[in-house]
């Protein structure tokens, strides 16, 4: 029961951010949201993360954090540029393919790949493509549309998916090796705030506004909450956490059609199945 409500609240928790970063992201940009995501989410993890230590930690330790810390903003601040010109339809469910990325990163890193594995990336592969696919609508020529936002939307998805799938890799050995959780939340959020908000404060470029405060106040509270909810979820079960948190990409799809009118084409919306269908499989296999 508790893998259950635990990868569903993970699930909800990461697609409400979704949603509101998309918004966000259109209000003060990428760069500033990343930076407030952030600086929030260290707020409200550094508490849990000083009530627990490591198993061992020196100069290893260290600079895997570092790097897992610099996958995960880049894939954050890739992610929220894709929803500032894209669709939480389109985005969300690409930007989920972290995982199936992280499989092959694993191959690449001396792991044997399952026929069924192999077929299951190939799936997904298709479904990007397809969700990225854009035609004329009636009454629309060809040379009238403009699919450039569309595919650079998908584009930045997808390399957001490949930053995510590194912090995933090394986030599962160095958990495997003893490494808190907690302290994987607040490494990541440090890089986040080093690497980000200093900069943009130092070029007073790290900008708000009232309509944007409590959509990023949002998503930094949720984004740690999710992973928190995934932690504990999968001590419980991976495999059903997995198959369930990874079901945020459909919520988020959902919610965009619901809150923001988002509407896919008949080709797109197959796409978009495709991918939530085979990531779900593949994680139910996976985990």
């Amino acid at each position: 029961m508790v893998a259950i409500v635990g990868g569903l609240g993970a699930a909800l928790s990461w697609a409400i951010a979704t949603l509101a970063s998309s918004r966000s992201s259109r209000m003060i940009g990428a760069a500033s949201v990343l930076g407030w995501v952030m600086a929030v989410g260290l707020v409200v993890a550094i508490g849990p993360a000083l009530l627990v230590r490591p198993n061992q930690f020196g100069p290893p330790e260290l600079i895997g954090l570092i790097v897992l810390g610099l996958a995960h903003n880049t894939g954050l601040l890739l992610a929220y540029r894709a929803l500032s010109i894209g669709q939480v339809a389109i985005v969300a469910p690409i930007v989920a393919t972290e995982g199936a990325v992280a499989a092959l990163l694993s191959v690449a890193l001396g792991e044997e790949l399952a026929i069924t594995t192999a077929a299951l990336l190939g799936v997904i592969a298709v479904g990007v493509v397809l969700a990225a696919a854009e035609r004329p609508r009636r009454g629309q020529t060809t040379a009238s549309l403009d699919t450039a936002p569309v595919r650079r939307a998908a584009l930045l998805a997808i390399a957001a998916a490949c930053a995510f799938s590194v912090g995933l890799v090394l986030s599962g050995r160095m958990g495997a090796a003893g490494m808190p959780p907690a302290w994987v939340i607040v490494a990541s959020r440090s890089v986040g705030v080093a690497i980000i908000v200093v900069p943009l404060l130092a070029l007073r470029q790290f900008r708000i506004s009232r309509p944007a405060a409590p959509l990023v106040v949002l998503s930094g509270i949720l984004e740690a909450a999710g992973t928190a909810l995934y932690v504990v979820a999968g001590s419980h079960g991976v495999a059903v956490a997995a198959v369930l948190s990874s079901q945020f990409a459909a919520i988020a799809a959902i919610g965009g059609f619901l809150l923001f009118g988002e509407r896919l084409q008949r080709l797109q919306f197959v796409g978009v199945a495709t991918i939530a269908v085979g990531i779900t499989l593949l994680a139910a296999m996976t985990a």
